[in-house]
């Protein structure tokens, strides 16, 4: 991901977002979305982004083969459900945000259309539900889950 959407380097602070953290013009006299700042975490981002992907047919789960793993092992120790975030990050600026996906897709599928399909869900979701400019949607296929494998995480099953 590019330098240029975090310039201070910190990954996980949030970032003020609004037309107020931009201009600096508050008080009376300005419009009341103006008045004050919103600050989105990168987690936020993450959990959007997640969802998205996992709502596009094909994709089977997110994550390269490790991470799911030892999420699945972890999430069973704790009894969380952290795994929305898995194969997920995020650089959120003041106004951008650049996303880096890892995928599982479904055997016998168009890898591209995938690709093409997460993408336009992650950024119509990301950007509704934030404001922010989704400036790059990255995403590497780290596996092919064929139909008689059996899934790695018992009882999360397909995501869609």
């Amino acid at each position: 991901m590019s330098d240029t959407i975090n310039p201070t380097g910190e990954g996980s602070e949030p970032r003020a977002v609004g037309k107020a953290a931009l201009t600096g013009h508050v008080g009376a006299g300005t419009a009341p979305e103006t008045r004050g700042r919103t600050t989105i975490s990168d987690s936020v981002v993450e959990k959007i982004a997640g969802m998205a992907t996992r709502e596009v047919p094909g994709i089977h789960s997110l994550g390269s083969g490790m991470a799911r793993t030892l999420g699945a092992v972890t999430d069973k120790v704790s009894g969380s459900r952290s795994g929305v975030t898995r194969g997920v990050k995020v650089e959120v600026g003041e106004r951008q945000a650049a996303i880096d996906l890892d995928v599982v897709v479904e055997y016998g599928v168009s890898i591209v259309d995938i690709a093409a399909g997460a993408r336009t869900s992650v950024i119509a979701a990301v950007e509704r539900m934030t404001g922010l400019e989704v400036v790059e949607v990255n995403i590497a296929v780290d596996d092919v889950h064929l139909p008689d494998e059996a899934d790695e995480e018992e009882g999360e099953g397909r995501v869609q």
